[in-house]
């Protein structure tokens, strides 16, 4: 069996399949009608699994571009705690508190 074939029937191999009738066997009307429903089946299940196969290749090649992406950009600092704005917030809370005592 093929690696990307999921079931062990083709279409075709359902579709052409012939059973022996008997004297008391199955109606073959109703057993057509069902064949083709699986075969229904099987085509929408391949369509469906094509679409998926091609979505997760898409998927990963984005992945990897984003994973790309994100190795070459440098790495920024985290805004709002930085050594910068914690020195800013104190030297205004301290003119704040002290008022323009501290800088005379």
């Amino acid at each position: 069996m093929d690696k990307k074939q999921v079931s062990q029937l083709t279409k075709n191999e359902i579709y052409e399949k012939d059973f022996k009738s008997s004297m008391r066997g199955y109606n073959q009307d109703e057993v057509d009608q069902f064949l083709d429903e699986i075969i229904k089946d099987y085509e929408a299940f391949e369509t469906r699994i094509q679409w998926l196969e091609k979505e997760n290749e898409r998927l990963k090649k984005e992945t990897t571009t984003l994973s790309e992406q994100t190795k070459k950009q440098p790495a920024q600092p985290s805004t709002g705690n930085t050594n910068y704005d914690i020195l800013r917030r104190l030297s205004n809370l301290e003119k704040h508190v002290f008022g323009s005592k501290l800088y005379d």
